[in-house]
């Protein structure tokens, strides 16, 4: 058993990318702003799901969000081959592991039978980590030369908290390449702070913050880039700049900053 898989069994369960947590956090905010007064701001409930578009369907189900660009679209950093085992394989595997622990769970509370609560409990941490984050995940990237810039806002709170934007890739990419066998490395809005963060993730639901909400992230599970660069992770961090979406990590950051 690799060290990734025994830390997941053994490790304690649902993190802020989990689905139920993070359901509470975006909805609170939105409803807090419908209430608040704040008429200058028609939509804010539904524009908030925008920090994860297409997570839910119309019926509030998980579902697996369709790409907003071509599978070859960013061939020049992720291959083709890889942007389609990744969306169509591993991301809907996380839906469809999302919507079984939350059945299961179910039957748990219809039946009174908790005797699996701990496993299924981190099922839904787990697949729930895997579905939102692939959902912002395929967001906050572009084709090449397709991504623009930080918007002011967005690059007036980089350099609050990181100095300047150079200084946050370069430690986006630094903490990423370091993350112990699988997972992510995220830059996120701890809304309890109010600031930027940047945050490792093992597997996609370990040494994560509950307060915070990732509006960008590299995927350095070994499906995400070998296909490309083998065991070159650091190759692929290092070009995975050059695709990264940042007029849609902006609008993410206005929703929660303002």
């Amino acid at each position: 058993m690799n060290e990734s898989r025994r830390e997941f069994l053994t490790v304690g369960a649902a993190s802020a990318l989990g689905g139920a947590l993070l359901s509470g956090v975006l909805n609170g905010k939105a409803e807090a702003a419908e209430g608040s007064g704040h008429e200058g701001h028609p939509g804010h409930a539904n524009a908030m799901k925008g920090l994860f578009p297409g997570a839910v369907d119309a019926d509030g189900k998980y579902a697996l969000p369709p790409l907003p660009y071509a599978y070859d679209a960013l061939a020049e950093v992720i291959d083709e081959q890889t942007m389609k085992l990744h969306h169509d394989k591993h991301h809907e595997g996380y839906v469809k592991g999302l919507i079984k622990a939350e059945e299961e769970l179910a039957k748990a509370r219809q039946s009174g039978n908790f005797e699996f609560i701990q496993y299924w409990s981190r099922q839904s941490a787990f697949h729930g980590g895997g579905h939102f984050l692939h959902t912002m995940f395929w967001a906050c990237m572009a084709p090449p030369g397709q991504g623009g810039e930080p918007g002011e806002s967005f690059k007036k709170g980089i350099e609050k908290d990181f100095g300047s934007v150079d200084g946050m890739v370069a430690q986006l990419k630094a903490a990423t390449k370091s993350v112990e066998g699988s997972g992510w490395g995220l830059l996120a809005y701890s809304i309890a702070a109010g600031k930027l963060v940047i945050l490792q993730a093992q597997n996609q639901q370990l040494l994560t913050q509950w307060a915070s909400i990732p509006l960008l992230g590299i995927d350095v599970w070994e499906h995400a880039y070998y296909l490309k660069y083998q065991n070159n992770r650091g190759a692929y961090v290092d070009a995975f700049p050059k695709i990264i979406n940042w007029k849609g990590v902006s609008e993410r950051y206005s929703m929660l900053a303002g």
